[in-house]
């Protein structure tokens, strides 16, 4: 018989009732695709809800079906790993507005049409009710812990402040209580990238079969870049010259293909990103983090997200992220110290970035580890 903390289950469920939206429309029927791993105990106290970045998705720790790569966080969860399924019922969703399974503008409407532009502005709260309803419907009251690094990171955060009582412990990485300015502006030039291209069609490419993918391939150029520190760009390519297919080794082309390394690395993130995300919900998510602000959403104070608060909190940024730096996460550590919360901060050093969450980082492992089992 195989031992359940290594098996997966791809699930899909319609939330029952229609979700209500900040924008003050709701959303019907709506459809969300997750991912367990690890068995869920009798009184359902174990489970952890893992919340994944802009690009990410429900395959944390399994094979991605459409790039056959391995899952986007499978060196954190798994039995014995810092997320342990031999202990921890792990649940990863797919959020709404994304691609993947649940709900997005890429799903049929109610007219048998994609919603495509018609889909509702969304914001990171909306995508946490969609969370909340999906736990709802599994009859998991309460979590042992809500995890999420970058746009994962922001909703573990507003699923702590809104819901309180449904979580024991947040633990948010590379993340921040708000998006900047810097960061805002980068997601315009990615969404003004794919409006720009012709293919985009207002949004209604979807039966044409060809949708903006150059613009998308731009967006994600452009995004891509911030997720890596300058160190990390130049010791992986520096100032290097492409070898060109003819043979010549690093040579100049006195023209504009990729003569350097990074600019065809670039290239070729822009051109796979494209086989497996959508480009309207690019532009969707991207608004809905540029929205997010949780001390707008509590009269303007911080502290007043967390305030009564029981739930343990830890914060992990990275020496190296320029996108969301250590500043935003120590802020959001002075909001729960004011609010009396639990909190534990650290800052580690890694030379990759804001990327640094995803790759290997043993000391973020031991911070996991840690953490979620202070308690046991």
């Amino acid at each position: 018989m195989a031992d359940a903390a290594l098996l997966h289950a791809s699930k899909r469920l319609t939330l029952p009732d229609p979700l209500p939206l900040d924008s003050g429309q709701s959303l019907a029927p709506v459809e969300i695709a997750y991912e367990t791993y690890g068995e869920l105990n009798a009184d359902k106290s174990n489970a952890i809800l893992v919340c994944h970045a802009l690009t990410g998705d429900q395959f944390l720790a399994s094979n991605h079906p459409i790039t056959g790569k391995p899952g986007w966080w499978v060196r954190m969860v798994g039995p014995g790993k810092p997320i342990d399924t031999s202990r921890f019922h792990v649940i990863c969703a797919n959020v709404i507005g994304s691609c993947m399974g649940s709900t997005g503008p890429a799903s049929l409407a109610v007219d048998g049409a994609p919603h495509a532009m018609r889909f509702p502005v969304i914001t990171i709260r909306d995508m946490v009710r969609g969370l909340v309803a999906m736990l709802d419907a599994l009859g998991i009251g309460s979590l042992h812990a809500v995890v999420g690094g970058s746009m994962g990171g922001m909703q573990a955060l507003s699923f702590a402040s809104h819901w309180p009582t449904r979580t024991r412990a947040a633990l948010v990485i590379a993340s921040a209580a708000r998006q900047s300015a810097q960061n805002i502006a980068f997601h315009e030039v990615g969404r003004q990238a794919i409006m720009a291209d012709p293919a985009w069609e207002n949004g209604d490419y979807y039966a044409s079969g060809k949708g903006p993918e150059k613009g998308l391939a731009v967006a994600r150029m452009a995004a891509h870049i911030t997720y890596l520190s300058e160190q990390a760009m130049h010791e992986k390519f520096g100032r290097r010259l492409q070898d060109r297919p003819d043979g010549t080794r690093g040579a100049k082309t006195f023209g504009f293909d990729a003569d350097f390394q990074v600019e065809s690395y670039l290239r070729h993130q822009g051109l796979a990103f494209t086989d497996r995300f959508d480009a309207n919900s690019y532009l969707y998510i991207t608004r809905a983090m540029d929205y997010f602000d949780l001390a707008e959403e509590h009269g303007g104070k911080l502290a007043a997200a967390f305030a009564g608060t029981r739930t343990r909190f830890c914060l992990v940024s990275f020496d190296t992220d320029w996108l969301y730096p250590t500043a935003e996460s120590r802020s959001v550590v002075h909001a729960l110290n004011a609010a009396g919360a639990a909190v534990s901060f650290v800052e580690l050093s890694a030379p990759f970035g804001h990327d640094s969450f995803l790759l290997d980082v043993p000391a973020l492992d031991r911070v996991v580890t840690g953490f979620l089992g202070a308690d046991r």
